[in-house]
């Protein structure tokens, strides 16, 4: 799944905010290096984010979708907010990317009625406030029953199985420790038996474990993405496509090739 950040302040500095034709070709750039899914979220959700109003979210997001909609990869859009759910699946949007796990209502009467696919993601908290203090008894129980809640919701609305993709959500109100003890029991954090995505790509985790700035955590960024593939990822949510494909072809010619 390649990035394709249409936000002002991306963590990862990458954001493409309101220059529709160099988010395309960005989205392009992703989509040729061999992308599978190209995911677009136009709201921060870096810690302190403040959040985007929805008619803002949307604009930034329909011309761009517009086009990438018609390139014959599905198109995730990261957003939490039904209406912009709506808009996006109209414009052809085949998965939307839930940080909050679908909670509100309306999110999911604006999807289930569809044949989209959905990423629910566990946080604690919200953007602006989740790193403050980040506390948990069992990081692993309380992601796992978290995300199984939510999959209940979609099931009782009749969204089934085969739609739903399960995110442990690395760096949302979690501390490091509790990110690596995530990463550790990746496989019982999830639930059911949903396929698993997984988003370190540049993340804080990897400088606070690295001491590099975001600018050169491209190989922490790979390994991480290995590790997660290795540990039972389906999906690896990351801004250097190219580079984790390599690893990953290594790795299948090496350790699967033969089997």
């Amino acid at each position: 799944m390649g990035i394709v950040n249409l936000t002002p302040d991306s963590f990862s500095g990458d954001g493409l905010v309101g220059d529709v034709d160099r988010a395309i070709e960005h989205a392009r750039q992703q989509f040729e290096a061999g992308s599978h899914i190209l995911d677009v979220g136009a709201e921060s959700s870096r810690p302190g984010a403040i959040p985007t109003p929805e008619n803002e979210e949307i604009r930034h997001l329909i011309p761009v979708l517009e086009e990438i909609c018609t390139w014959g990869i599905p198109v995730s859009v990261d957003t939490y907010k039904p209406g912009v759910m709506r808009a996006a699946l109209a414009v052809g949007a085949t998965m939307i990317n839930d940080i909050t796990g679908m909670v509100d209502p309306g999110a999911i009467l604006a999807v289930a009625a569809t044949d989209c696919a959905v990423c629910l993601m566990h946080m604690q908290g919200r953007p602006g406030t989740m790193q403050q203090a980040p506390y948990y008894q069992d990081v692993i129980s309380e992601v796992h029953d978290f995300l199984s809640l939510a999959v209940g919701r979609c099931r009782r609305a009749g969204i089934i199985d085969s739609r739903i993709v399960v995110d442990p959500g690395f760096g949302f109100g979690k501390t490091l420790e509790h990110n690596v003890a995530l990463f550790r029991a990746l496989t019982a954090a999830g639930c059911h038996d949903l396929p698993m995505l997984v988003g370190v790509s540049r993340k804080s985790m990897l400088g606070a474990i690295t001491g590099r700035p975001v600018e050169q955590r491209q190989a922490a960024s790979v390994a991480a993405a290995l590790i997660a593939a290795q540990k039972g990822a389906k999906i690896l949510r990351v801004h250097d496509v190219a580079a984790t494909r390599d690893a990953l072809a290594v790795w299948d010619a090496i350790e699967k090739g033969d089997k």
